[in-house]
């Protein structure tokens, strides 16, 4: 029990809701005293190379005291698993994986070692296992040494293993915070069973990003970052980690070009970072490196090679396509815990109605609930939701309802649960108990998501909330939270789970808890609404959850520090795989400066989720709360993302369509400049803009970094040309966005007409072209939508837009001219 585990456990003891935490930490922590025993273990490296087997896409590569498979994949995907590791099953691979390249062949290599060439990739291993993946070039972009496992062992060899496996360690002894080996899960029968640690170099110019949603970054420093989702508690800034949606997925930049590395591994694990140093000419570079120590499960790894566009659409067909929001959810909402009647819901919608203010939904937090019971309504509050959710509907707002994942003990959802498979629904401890904790309603059992029958039974019981009217739905508490006083917020870690009919115990189940959560929650809201695409988003998740929905920020705390958070969570996500998400606006738990708040909400109009939040006992959101002043500056700052809107949608189905996020990193299209890199306080916006928030208090200009070509500011029309650094104006009232010369936008036309989609070029620089796509929205349903591409040129004095047919385009509004 640490320090801040000791303030937390006094101050809960003096309620009797915390005297109910108590018990159920204690009960947590004697089930793993018995359901966890490590008994001796002992060091394992592959040994020297005895042999190989070519296999479509590489080959099995035999050891010592090991095998290796490696396998390259159609469309140059990389594979390796060590001892009998597989790409599929996966929680995060969609189907059976991609199909092996047959064209590519292993091969000898220099040194005694092996290599699988393809057209885009070669993966070379040496005789003792280290693994690099190289360019066609031959440029290094990743060495993975030969890893080093920690297995346990039978009795009779205990002490012969206990003294061996000390002695090898020699100071990379992963951390030890749990037991080891257990029954492997998903990944069973696939991987050593042991914990392991793997130690990667990358070039000295090389910058990390991704891990998931990280409050630092988004480019990752030196430093550990653990892979265990996590509820903070209170709040967190940029010095808090780890966070709610971890996963082990890294981007790496660097002069020789750009990887992505995913260990699929959903175990508790760390990564230690360390930042290379170039020698300054001396030749004496040191390299960076990337650790992964992880308590068990298999050792298998995915790399994936190219320009960040070619990496992430990789990465988006080996694990999924982003879910598309519907149309109205790419618009701006507003949330409260706390809004405590259907009186105060109607008082809120109509002010921003009646000050002309576009809102598109409403978020019921908890409190809606009756006794907080997910799948209730309170209905003293509440009388007529279905009525409630149907007049506001009639507004164009539609009801979003929170949905958690823990299920009161004895009421009718706990009930109906029980019923489900031979053992109910519920997670059990290692002696078949049901397990227990203490959450919002009380004391709760936990469904086990990694059922598929659990799964089919939880998402049939959406029928209910979309009888009460509602359109949409966020996923909290799904870390899972189980409030303590002490010790890990969540369940046992010797819990038992289903993991698909593989079985295994908490430690593999955590992680992936929340995004088994979000598959039921989609596919049966699929299965009621076929004809509507769901919308959801979930505060924890793992690698493949964009399939879902998307996510958000989770209980930023309100300051600047939770500011720039907001954004270096956004930009992390999306290098993950996850397009869609965004900031509680104005932070969680405080009341922001009526300064802060609006440059929240000028970042927030950025973001693809544009949504205020705020707990029960926090400030108002409400821009006119904040004084005429700011009710104005809000009003068109809101007013210029309804304008922006298609343009969302455009990016919406361009992330299904090719896994680019809406928001990217300024180096997404220049990774060879590496300020860039470094640059963490303005984004690009699909293709077309670059957006630079103001992050500092008090400040009325900020220093821009613009990426090569003309670019010009949105709000003056004045024309820069990047490379290279600018000084722009930032009154309290807007914030610098620039427009890329060449680049075609849709927005919300005046009239409405044509479908309410206007197109709005910017004046490409003399001598070159320029253009852009439009998809429109295809409707509620799946359907794909159809893509629109036009060129923007110049045709003697004047800028012509042109189809792809090359059809002149009346009616476009072109600037910069």
């Amino acid at each position: 029990m640490d320090g801040r585990d000791l303030v937390r456990a006094v101050k809960d003891i003096g309620s009797e809701r915390g005297r109910r935490a108590w018990r159920a930490a204690w009960r947590h922590r004697r089930a793993d005293a018995v359901g966890l025993r490590r008994g001796a273990e002992r060091a394992r490296v592959p040994g020297l190379l005895t042999g190989t087997e070519p296999r479509p896409g590489g080959g099995v590569l035999r050891f010592a005291r090991s095998e290796l498979l490696v396998r390259v994949t159609v469309g140059g995907a990389v594979f390796w698993g060590w001892d009998g590791a597989v790409p599929t099953p996966s929680y995060a691979v969609v189907g059976d994986g991609p199909e092996p390249d047959p064209r590519a062949v292993l091969e000898p290599d220099t040194g005694g070692g092996w290599r699988v060439v393809s057209e885009r990739v070669t993966v070379a291993v040496s005789r003792h296992g280290a693994v690099e993946v190289r360019t066609p070039g031959g440029t290094v972009l990743r060495r993975e040494a030969p890893p080093r496992w920690w297995e346990p062992v039978p009795a009779a060899l205990a002490g012969e293993a206990a003294v061996g496996a000390g002695s090898a360690s020699g100071g990379t002894h992963p951390t030890a915070n749990a037991a080891g080996a257990g029954a492997g899960g998903l990944g069973a029968g696939r991987g050593p069973g042991g914990r392991w640690v793997q130690r990667s170099e990358v070039a000295a110019d090389a910058r990390f990003f991704g891990l998931g949603g990280r409050a630092a970054g988004p480019r990752l420093r030196e430093g550990a970052y653990r892979l265990w989702n996590t509820d903070p508690k209170g709040g967190f800034g940029p010095g808090v980690d780890p966070l709610y949606l971890t996963m082990p997925v890294q981007m790496v930049v660097a002069d020789a070009g750009t990887h992505l590395v995913f260990h699929d591994n959903s175990w508790d694990g760390r990564v230690v970072l360390r930042e290379g140093e170039e020698g300054a000419g001396s030749g004496a570079d040191r390299l960076g490196s990337s650790e992964l120590r992880m308590e068990g499960g298999p050792l298998r790894c995915w790399v994936l090679v190219g320009t960040p566009a070619r990496v992430l659409q990789g990465w988006s067909g080996l694990t999924g396509a982003a879910a598309v929001p519907p149309e109205w959810a790419l618009g701006y909402q507003h949330a409260r815990w706390g809004f405590g009647s259907a009186a105060e819901v109607r008082r809120v919608v109509e002010g921003y109605a009646s000050r002309g203010l576009a809102l598109s939904a409403v978020h019921l937090d908890i409190d809606h609930y009756d006794g907080h019971r997910v799948f209730t309504v309170d209905e003293a509050a509440f009388p007529d939701l279905p009525g409630l959710a149907g007049e506001l509907r009639e507004q164009g707002v539609r009801l979003v309802s929170i949905v958690d994942p823990a299920v009161k003990a004895g009421d009718a959802v706990h009930v109906s649960g029980l019923a489900v498979g031979a053992e109910g629904a519920f997670v059990r401890d290692a002696r078949g108990e049901e397990v227990r904790g203490e959450v919002w309603p009380g004391e709760c059992a936990y469904p086990d998501f990694t059922d598929p029958a659990v799964r089919e039974w939880w998402g049939g019981l959406y029928e209910e909330r979309l009888a009460q009217g509602f359109a949409g739905f966020w996923h909290d508490m799904n870390e899972p939270v189980s409030f303590a006083p002490f010790g890990d917020a969540t369940l046992p870690r010797s819990a038992r789970h289903a993991m698909d009919g593989a079985g295994g115990d908490h430690r593999e189940g955590h992680n992936v808890y929340a995004l088994g959560m979000a598959r039921a929650g989609w596919e049966g809201l699929v299965r009621l609404r076929p004809a509507e695409r769901p919308f959801l988003f979930s505060r924890s998740g793992w690698a493949g959850m964009q399939r879902y929905g998307g996510t958000w920020s989770g209980d930023v705390e309100t300051s600047w520090e939770g500011l720039r958070a907001s954004l270096a969570l956004v930009l992390g996500l999306g290098l993950c795989g996850v397009p869609y998400s965004g900031p509680d606006v104005g932070g969680f738990g405080g009341s922001p400066s009526p300064e802060l708040y609006v440059r929240w909400l000028q970042l927030g109009a950025y973001l693809p989720l544009f949504r205020t939040h705020s707990a029960i006992w926090a400030g108002r959101r409400e821009p006119w709360e904040f004084g005429p002043e700011v009710a104005r500056q809000a009003a068109e700052v809101m007013a210029e993302r309804e304008r922006l809107r298609p343009y969302f949608v455009t990016l919406a189905h361009l992330a299904r369509r090719t896994g680019a996020p809406y928001v990217r990193p300024l180096w997404w299209g220049a990774t060879e400049d590496r300020r860039l890199r470094d640059c963490e306080d303005a984004f690009l916006l699909g293709d077309a803009l670059l957006v630079a928030p103001v992050l500092e208090c008090g400040a009325d200009r900020r220093a821009v970094r613009l990426p090569r070509g003309r670019w010009y500011d949105t709000a003056t029309g004045a024309a820069y040309e990047g490379p290279g650094q600018i000084l722009l104006d930032a009154p309290q009232g807007r914030i610098p966005v620039l427009a890329r010369a060449g680049s075609l936008l849709p927005v919300r036309s005046a009239g409405g007409g044509g479908g309410g989609v206007a197109l709005e070029a910017w004046a490409p620089a003399r001598g070159r072209t320029g253009g852009g796509v439009v998809i429109r929205d295809p409707g509620p349903g799946f359907e794909a939508g159809s893509v629109e591409r036009y060129t923007v040129r110049w045709a003697g004095d004047e800028v012509v837009v042109e189809t792809e047919a090359g059809d002149s385009v009346e009616g476009v509004t072109v600037r910069g001219l």
